[in-house]
């Protein structure tokens, strides 16, 4: 528990004071952040607010995660060292995103197909290993497993290994996206991201204290880790929180692709390797209702175009919150009350999590 609290803290004073650092530095090298021009008019006087702050975001939560194992003389475990790959690959295909758009200084960065190449790669990279038996403990548990999961694995819903994969690259891949298109106004997926990684640690937690310690059993987890998950679900909420306070509106800077794919691709990681693969659908209910609007859109307008020859659309932008913002309300007002939708979905899915296991006694 004291790399828990170690972890979050220094993770949470590093951003706190990296992304006042970040700001500075990113502004006078010109990281200046493009605003999509069929985006509310408000939006452009961001125009050249500092991006790429989730580079930040990163750093302060591998800094946090190791000095927490060191200063507690424990070694890190298979399953962090997997999270964090993951975590920081999607941050690298992201970085590469941003940086295309600000050399380039245009509000599209890497094509659509380049990016999906980039987090395939590191998502299937991430599959393999963490099905793969080298990385067994010592009673046999992989980090991931080739069970669907919902609140736990379901025991009798057991996939081929390749259709294993494919699961952890559209949930990985799905995740990544969906931050990323939740982070469009100040402080939006950053807040967020707080609450839904800060369930994850509480998840963890409770993992890793009805622990399965040899036959799996009654109301046990049958789960590798949970207690070094639950350090690295810390540093992330930690980091996540430093950033908000230069993130909130008006923003000081942005997390840009960098950080919105980090975060996605670790909470598939959480969700993946905690077996609450479904649970994540319920925790992550914004980032699920964001996504849904822009394929809602997507799919009316080809539709409509097909059918009438003029498309339409649901909603007068996608994803949903810009469509409230052009409905006149303030940004500020969006966020809170999305803020406020994000807590009823963690409040939600914890209590199905726990529920579930009350009703085993």
């Amino acid at each position: 528990m004291r790399a828990i609290l170690l972890g979050g803290g220094l993770a949470l004073l590093i951003s706190l004071l990296g992304t006042r650092v970040a700001i500075t530095y990113f502004t006078r090298w010109g990281y200046g952040q493009e605003i999509r021009d069929d985006g509310p008019t408000s939006h452009h006087t961001k125009r050249g607010t500092p991006t790429m702050g989730g580079v930040v975001i990163i750093l302060a939560t591998v800094v946090g995660y190791f000095a927490a194992k060191l200063i507690t003389l424990s070694a890190p475990s298979a399953s962090a060292l997997l999270l964090l790959f993951l975590f920081v690959g999607m941050g690298l295909v992201g970085f590469l995103d941003d940086f295309i758009k600000i050399s380039k200084q245009r509000s599209l960065g890497l094509r659509s197909k380049a990016k999906m190449v980039g987090q395939t790669i590191v998502a299937v990279i991430f599959g393999f290993l963490a099905l793969s038996p080298m990385l067994e403990d010592a009673n046999g548990r992989t980090p991931a497993s080739e069970k669907v999961s919902f609140l736990r694995e379901i025991d009798w819903l057991v996939l081929p290994t390749i259709l294993a994969m494919v699961l952890i690259w559209l949930i990985v891949t799905a995740t990544s996206n969906a931050v990323n298109l939740t982070d469009g106004l100040d402080g939006l997926a950053t807040g967020a991201s707080v609450m839904v990684f800060g369930a994850y640690m509480l998840v963890n937690i409770w993992q890793n204290n009805q622990f399965c310690q040899q036959d799996p059993s009654g109301q046990c987890y049958n789960v590798r880790d949970p207690l070094d998950l639950a350090v690295i679900a810390a540093a992330i909420t930690g980091a996540c929180f430093g950033f908000l306070w230069w993130n909130a509106a008006p923003a000081a800077i942005f997390m840009g692709d960098t950080g919105s794919l980090a975060l996605g691709g670790a909470l598939a990681g959480f969700a993946i390797l905690t077996r609450t693969e479904l649970l994540l659908v319920i925790l992550g209910g914004i980032f699920v209702l964001e996504t849904v609007s822009v394929m809602m859109q997507v799919t009316w307008f080809k539709t409509t175009k097909r059918l009438t020859g003029t498309g339409k659309r649901i909603f007068r932008i996608a994803p949903i919150h810009h469509h409230f913002e052009m409905l006149g309300w303030e940004q500020v007002t969006v966020v809170i009350r999305f803020w406020i939708i994000t807590g009823l979905f963690v409040a939600t899915g914890l209590g199905v999590f726990y529920a579930e296991w009350v009703a085993r006694l």
